[in-house]
């Protein structure tokens, strides 16, 4: 506040330029970024408040021009005459004219932008029928988990994100932020896609190439930066739905906004009995895999004078999960809190300052299947809490010089600190007394962990030498430090440390420096080719340092000796729109991966270890199309082409050499068709595939033929037999359709399906378990808005 006072008395003046930015139907734009430059190259930049208003407060001595952009909208540009209060319309904007902020963290037309971006805009997100945030963005083909299941079934730490196959795993090779903020779990990297807010998203912008040389560490496999809605006067949208499987789900945003305060809510809630998902060798020890959880969140801005704007955001999220068998369970409590500041200081340069907090608990446990084959009983294995608090934080500066230059640079830091405390239990079958299981016996006990702490320096050009040259140059320079390492291990029985206990782990550190250079040119204007040469690293998570689990009857034990993954990269592309409402796009990129972190087999289906082999390559195609056929109706299509193999290994990963990267199908596509006219209906239609893909590092494990033939029960998937037997994961497809209908101002019914055809589609081995069969929801949609 001291600072406010000090900016107001120094800045304040009478408003000069002054408007209010509005959509085709008249509704305000809140958070529009608005430019004022004039004609030497001077600027001035503000945002809309949530009534969509903007000023600035220096009259221009010569002829300006004001700058509208917006996320979904085309840009505008409109001249200063005088004081008149000017009101800017923004229109629905093509793939290439999209605004965007992600790539360079400042707003870029998506034409303009040297790097492969894909956009769900809010109109995307609004017409899929997902009930997941992760399902929505199974949209764009270079997206995909480290397992093929949705956060509806998938166990957490299998939902980590990767991006053109960049070294898929539990641990995310892609930064995921709300709003700025980092979203990955601080203790393993992986995503709560439950966490998401989708109520209230505006847009995902997804960055498919590597971030390092401005995001680092996080963002070696890319970025997806998930925008919500600022708050707006008066508004309240209400959302409950209902689903198969006994699937309830509950979603509400609301917020004011008065004088130059504004807050907002978020809030969603699910709950479903769930579905089984081992097939082929399912036993009396399996069941449904179900979750339940609760998702909320309290923002507030302040704007003590239009050259200052101030923002917080905290939330809570529980969940519970049961995992596919009789008493695997987990639960995690997280609360969040981050907030910071936006100030145009007197010079027009920006400084932006952002602070976040997480504190952490996760409780796993996993159950040993005693007798594989007919699954008939279950001991508990291993019991893990996993408390984790973590910090950070991050500082830019940004300064247009000229009309050429636009230059930023800053400084983040992030603190993690975090234990997995296991209970270990005796490998041997509970014994039963009359009838009554007696419990396991506790073996040894746990407590392995560390802290990790990271720190950057990046800066940033974006030069515009000429009006169809964009060049983009950056360069980050990281530290990353690991300490306090520790792996205490005690027998129970005895009450003495193990042959494993090592309580003082060494520490670790390194530094890189991860540069990039973007070039972009206008060929025509209807053609635009870019490329891009740059490099990235990612250091070893917590969990893969120190924490062990299980799969089945696979037991995967953590190194805390693991390197750092380094990548080093490139892409070219081309855009082009040949003619009105058509775009397309085609990118090749090639990526080498040194010391990424596996998943290396050591006794083939019960024993394997977290290591880094020595190199890896993943290169490929991509292209996707959007064509608006009419004012109501457009078509979007995308493909990827991704090969991943192992290009060098030693010792243990010497017979990796050749294999294919478990987890990266080559082929994956998409098509979607979007009717949208509020004076009827709202429909969309549309087609994912994924292509072959293996599950394990030596391309070994397949579905086995047990039971192929029998037909599962009720309202559940019949087992199709194409390609049971053999190594790897058949490939599939699915339908998704959604339906919604405006019956009265603010009151809409929508109706959705996801996996239209009830396709089985395989998601991993040993146990051989499937994605999500038929789910279909509705509900409505009510909205008040006082504007």
């Amino acid at each position: 506040m001291v600072l406010a006072l000090f900016l107001s008395l120094s800045l304040a003046a009478a408003p000069s330029v002054t408007g209010v930015v509005k959509d085709s139907s008249g509704g305000a734009v809140s958070g529009a970024a608005v430019v004022l430059q004039t004609s030497a190259g001077i600027q001035q930049q503000t945002m809309t408040g949530p009534d969509g208003r903007f000023s600035f407060d220096t009259t221009p001595s010569e002829p300006a021009t004001v700058i509208v952009r917006a996320g979904g909208f085309g840009e505008v540009q409109k001249p200063v005459n005088g004081n008149a209060e000017l009101e800017i319309t923004l229109s629905p904007a093509n793939l290439l004219e999209t605004v965007i902020v992600t790539p360079s963290k400042t707003e870029q037309r998506l034409g303009d932008t040297p790097a492969s971006v894909s956009l769900l805009t809010s109109t995307q997100i609004e017409s899929s029928p997902a009930v997941m945030a992760d399902d929505v963005l199974r949209q764009v083909p270079s997206f995909s988990l480290f397992r093929r299941a949705n956060s509806i079934s998938a166990q957490p730490t299998t939902q980590g994100v990767s991006l053109r196959g960049i070294g898929p795993s539990g641990q995310s090779r892609t930064l995921v932020l709300l709003d700025g903020i980092p979203f990955n779990d601080p203790f393993g990297g992986w995503v709560y896609w439950t966490r998401v807010p989708l109520i209230s998203v505006d847009r995902i912008e997804v960055t498919e190439d590597t971030a390092s040389s401005l995001y680092g560490n996080y963002a070696m496999g890319g970025v997806i930066n998930i925008v919500t809605t600022r708050p707006t006067p008066h508004t309240v949208e209400f959302k409950p739905q209902y689903g198969n499987y006994t699937s309830p789900k509950a979603d509400i945003f609301a917020s004011d906004a008065w004088g130059k305060a504004a807050v907002g809510f978020e809030g969603t809630f699910f709950k479903t009995d769930g579905f089984p998902i081992v097939t082929t060798e399912a036993g009396p020890i399996d069941t449904n895999a179900n979750v339940k959880y609760g998702n909320v969140s309290g923002k507030a801005e302040y704007k003590p004078i239009d050259s200052v704007h101030l923002f917080g955001r905290i939330g809570h999220f529980s969940e519970n999960r049961v995992n596919g068998k009789i008493g695997e369970v987990n639960d995690t409590h997280w609360n969040t809190g981050s907030g910071g500041a936006e100030i145009r200081l007197p010079d027009a340069s920006q400084l932006q300052a952002r602070l976040f907090v997480d504190r952490q608990n996760a409780h796993f446990n996993f159950l040993a299947v005693t007798t594989a084959v007919t699954r008939q009983t279950v001991r508990l294995a291993t019991d893990q809490h996993v408390p984790t608090n973590g910090v950070g934080g991050m500082v830019q500066w940004s300064k247009a010089f000229g009309t050429m230059n636009a230059f930023s640079a800053g400084t983040d830091w992030r603190w993690v600190d975090g234990d997995s405390q296991e209970d270990a239990y005796v490998a041997a079958v509970p014994a039963s007394f009359n009838g009554v299981t007696q419990a396991a016996a506790l073996s040894v006990q746990r407590v392995t962990g560390g802290t990790q702490l990271s720190q950057g320096l990046f800066a940033q050009d974006i030069f515009t030498p000429t009006s169809k040259t964009v060049i983009t140059l950056s360069a980050r320079l990281d530290h990353w430090r690991n300490y306090d390492g520790h792996f205490n291990e005690t027998t129970v029985a005895t009450g003495l440390p193990t042959a494993n206990n090592n309580p003082s782990l060494p520490d670790k550190t390194d530094t890189v420096v991860s540069p990039r250079i973007g070039l972009l040119y206008h060929l025509t204007d209807k053609v635009t080719a870019w490329g891009a040469v740059n490099s990235g690293f990612r250091a070893p998570t917590l969990t893969e340092l120190y924490r062990q689990f299980s799969v089945g009857a696979l037991v995967t034990k953590p190194n805390p000796q693991l390197n750092p993954e380094r990548l080093v990269g490139g892409e070219l592309g081309v855009s082009t729109a040949p003619v009105k409402n058509l775009t397309a796009r085609l990118t090749y990129f090639d990526n080498r991966i040194k010391n990424p972190v596996f998943n290396v087999t050591i006794t083939p289906g019960t024993l394997a270890q977290k290591q880094n082999i020595p190199r890896t390559r993943i290169y490929g195609a991509q292209t996707d199309v959007e064509y608006i056929l009419t004012k109501d109706l457009s078509v979007s299509a995308a493909y990827l082409y991704d090969l991943g193999k192992v290009t060098e290994g030693t010792g243990l990963t010497a017979n990796l050499v050749g294999k294919y990267i478990a987890q990266v199908p080559k082929n994956r596509g998409s098509i979607d068709f979007v009717y949208s006219n509020l004076k009827y209906a709202r429909v969309a239609f549309g087609v994912q595939w994924i292509g072959f893909q293996y599950d394990d590092d030596l391309n070994a494990r397949g579905i086995p033929a047990l039971g192929c033939a029998v037909t599962s029960a009720a309202n559940s998937p019949s087992l199709n037999c194409i390609g049971i037997g053999t190594p790897g994961l058949p490939g599939y497809h699915t339908i998704d359709f959604s339906a919604s209908r405006e019956v009265v101002r603010n009151f809409e019914v929508f109706f959705g399906i996801q996996n239209l055809a009830n396709t089985v589609y395989y998601v991993q081995t040993n146990p051989s378990t499937v994605g999500t069969p038929r789910l279909v929801t509705g509900g409505v949609r009510v909205k008040w808005n006082g504007r």
